[in-house]
């Protein structure tokens, strides 16, 4: 082998050697999550905090007993207890082998009602308190998937067909609005302990807005308005002392980022994607298929272009869970913000720590 190419090669090598040592002695994180939809979510929020000092490995929290769920993820703290600065272990090992959360190791969850309830339990404090938990805001990463300026770009993604057919963001302004009301009960119920009188399954129950159509979408803001007052006076009649605790619950769930038109946000993930918003989507997905196919049986000069042209486009078409799991238009959401603030406070507070 000449010397000239023996030498390039000996220094590509060692270049390449070079950046695989400077990899791996990057500090690895573990993220710990809850479910495996979990792990992409929380891969887009933390990639923007990699760089040549750490790297963050998001997994769920056991290998051995294939665990998942919020408790799961918690679970460290069950070994030991936390004071109220979140201040805990580094260094221990449960019985699955998993470290004490600290600075190599963090949380990453879903809010749920935990944030709304400001450490009134013991699962709450440990969201709301602990550095090294991290949560959506939003009630889970179903409802950032949902976040509405985002969901006309999903249907894009279906259908491959972008024409506005449908007001995504008023309409779920609207559903918001009508369902506000009944979702401060449902904050109630749990602060105060009746959520066996008033339970998120009882909530969902009347927060579904049942028969939709694309063209007359608001006739199921108006039954969904009537099932909400009906519920409310129901309510308002069972709990005769509640007005005050009711009107200082609104206050604070407004104060902590809900609002009238985004309460959608808060409220239960899945109920949100499987009851609201994928069925909208199926409806408006298929109006917009319909006018794609409609076009190329117009515009088409002969049968087999036809047949030709409709195949490509039905193979081009892509399932509607699927695209709204991946969809990251969530990004410029307030909720996504906050928790990118988060992150960066806390490297930040890390990165100031490892200098001294």
């Amino acid at each position: 082998m000449p010397g000239r190419l023996r030498d390039n090669l000996n220094s590509k090598y060692f270049e390449a050697a070079n950046a695989l040592k400077s990899k791996q002695s990057r500090r690895r994180i573990v993220a710990y999550v809850e479910s495996y939809d979990d792990i992409y979510f929380w891969r887009t929020v933390l990639t923007r905090f990699e760089n040549e000092h750490r790297y963050f490995e998001v997994m769920l929290p056991s290998h051995r007993k294939l665990e998942r769920g919020k408790k799961s993820v918690l679970m460290n703290f069950l070994q030991s207890r936390t004071d109220r600065s979140g201040q805990i272990g580094q260094g221990g090992q449960n019985g699955d082998g998993v470290g004490k959360l600290g600075r190599d190791m963090i949380a990453c969850v879903d809010a749920d009602y935990d944030y709304l309830l400001q450490g009134i339990t013991e699962q709450s404090r440990r969201i709301v308190d602990s550095p090294y938990v991290f949560h959506t805001y939003a009630y889970a990463i179903e409802n950032m998937q949902c976040y509405a300026p985002s969901l006309h770009d999903t249907c894009v993604a279906v259908t491959l067909n972008d024409h506005r057919i449908f007001d995504f963001e008023e309409y779920m302004t609207q559903y918001s609005e009508a369902i506000f009301p009944l979702f401060v009960w449902s904050v109630w119920a749990y602060r105060e302990g009746k959520h066996n009188r008033f339970s998120l399954s009882d909530f969902n129950r009347v927060a579904d807005p049942g028969g939709f159509s694309v063209s007359e979408p608001m006739s199921s803001i108006v039954h969904l308005r009537h099932k909400v007052g009906v519920k409310v006076r129901q309510l308002q009649q069972e709990f005769p002392d509640a007005k005050e605790g009711y009107l200082r619950t609104k206050e604070l769930v407004k104060s902590l980022g809900v609002t009238p038109q985004t309460t959608y946000l808060y409220i239960q993930g899945h109920h949100l994607f499987d009851t609201v918003v994928v069925p909208i989507l199926n409806k408006v997905c298929n109006r917009l298929r319909q006018e794609r196919q409609d076009e190329i049986v117009r515009t088409a000069r002969h049968h087999m272009q036809k047949q030709n042209e409709m195949s490509c486009y039905e193979h081009s078409l892509q399932d509607i869970r699927q695209m709204l799991k991946k969809n990251i238009g969530y990004v410029l959401s307030p909720q996504y913000q906050h928790i990118q603030r988060d992150l960066a406070d806390f490297f930040k507070a890390e990165d100031e720590k490892s200098q001294l």
